[in-house]
């Protein structure tokens, strides 16, 4: 049976990606990218440029309605800053809070929707790339092992037993993903993580900085660094291609 995986177009969905083709092939794996509003529109670019690499099928949705309401600091029409610090430094100012890029139960909102699209396209699993430094401290609580099992109870039983949601990191470390990913050869060129919509990476907001961290803990450098530029160039040229056509792409969302 096929496999549905949540891609944001980041490190951890894209690695999940690979490993999903390499097990069970390309013709076995559909991928869902879900626009939510987000300030700049990289990370949807990034996430059709991996699955073009791939040669999967992607789904693309717009949710961005359902946090209308949300002050989140990603969100493009909020006007909170995005901090520029590591998630450790946020939490200590948020007193055991979610951090302000936080989107309110987007991965229950993201799960319940892409189990919609499972069930309808006959998939068994759906796959999604949560880990355990995004969990620590409360930063994003529905990045939880508690939340992952809670999901998945819900899903299986509200499918009629038809349908499991995996999240095969949620216990490891984000360096862990990407030595995985380098074992496989995972396009890390194509994908972006960085919450600012420019050129090359910020470096500084709590996503590059976790970012950087892996790729260094591998002995490698991170192939999206500000200090990178050519590399930078290189997939621009392939996401600026991946763009055409692409009416969610073409939607401006402030900067997604």
């Amino acid at each position: 049976m096929k496999k549905l995986v949540l891609v944001s177009g980041g490190v951890d969905s894209t690695t999940c990606l690979g490993l999903l083709v390499k097990k069970y092939g390309n013709q076995n794996v559909i991928a869902l990218s879900i626009s939510y509003g987000q300030k700049h529109t990289k990370e949807l670019a990034s996430a059709r440029a991996v699955c073009n690499h791939y040669q999967v099928e992607l789904i693309q949705i717009d949710l961005a309605p359902m946090f209308s309401g949300s002050d989140c600091s990603l969100l493009s029409h909020s006007e909170a800053e995005i901090p520029k610090e590591s998630y450790a430094e946020q939490l200590k100012e948020t007193n055991g809070s979610p951090v302000s890029t936080y989107v309110p139960f987007r991965n229950g909102l993201f799960l319940a929707s892409a189990a919609s699209i499972a069930l309808s396209r006959g998939c068994d699993e759906l796959y999604y790339g949560a880990h355990a430094d995004d969990a620590a401290g409360n930063a994003y609580p529905d990045c939880s092992i508690a939340f992952a099992d809670a999901m998945n109870t819900a899903i299986y039983e509200g499918s009629g037993y038809q349908l499991h949601v995996i999240s095969p990191f949620i216990a490891v470390s984000k360096a862990e993903i990407v030595r995985r990913g380098l074992e496989i050869g995972v396009p890390y060129e194509l994908t972006w993580s960085c919450y600012e919509g420019k050129e090359v990476p910020c470096g500084t907001c709590g996503t590059c900085i976790d970012r950087r961290k892996a790729f260094e803990a591998n002995g490698v450098s991170d192939p999206l660094s500000a200090v990178n530029a050519n590399k930078e160039n290189e997939r621009t040229s392939a996401i600026d291609a991946s763009k055409e056509d692409d009416p969610i792409l073409s939607q401006k969302r402030g900067n997604f």
